[in-house]
């Protein structure tokens, strides 16, 4: 690339306002932005334009970042991705990380937050660490989580591991992840 040609930045989210912020924002900042709105349509604009830099929103409507994130990379090995997820949890950001994601983030967040994100190699040892451990329901949803995550996103067989019926997990899982 040459140093005139602006870095390829992909967003991929299923909100199309996120996208249009994002885009503007990104664009202003020097970059070529890229967005799609699912994994069929991410990938197929990988597979044309192999960006150096990806967002990628761990929930979209109708498949899992986390399924996205392996056939992206493979497409475009050196691209550096940021899980984007309103939907945060211990269980996703490691698997996230293990995929190959370079960073994770939990939304709302904004342009500078995003190309702080890209530009951090390593962890943090000065990261502020909670006075308080995280409350019960907390815990809870981390836990659906971490065994939605061993079944593949599975509902009914994450019901069957919880012993708990399957609407009733529905239920759960469309609600906003408990504050900590």
């Amino acid at each position: 690339m040459s140093p005139d040609t602006p870095e390829q930045l992909l967003i991929i989210d299923d909100d199309e306002m996120f996208c249009h912020v994002m885009q503007r924002a990104l664009s202003r900042r020097g970059f070529e932005v890229l967005t799609a709105s699912d994994a069929d349509e991410a990938l197929s604009l990988a597979r044309r334009s192999t960006p150096q830099l990806a967002t990628l929103d761990l929930k979209l409507e109708h498949s899992s970042g986390l399924k996205l994130l392996p056939e992206l990379l493979a497409l475009a090995p050196e691209c550096r991705v940021v899980v984007l997820t309103g939907y945060s949890s211990i269980a996703t950001a490691v698997e996230a990380i293990k995929l190959g994601a370079i960073n994770y983030l939990c939304k709302p967040a904004d342009a500078d937050e995003i190309l702080a994100a890209f530009g951090r190699d390593g962890g943090d040892p000065d990261i502020d660490i909670a006075d308080n451990p995280p409350s019960i329901n907390r815990i809870t949803w981390e836990h659906i989580q971490k065994v939605l995550q061993e079944n593949d996103g599975n509902i009914s067989a994450t019901a069957r591991a919880l012993g708990m019926h399957r609407r009733t997990l529905q239920r759960k899982l469309q609600k906003r992840p408990v504050r900590r």
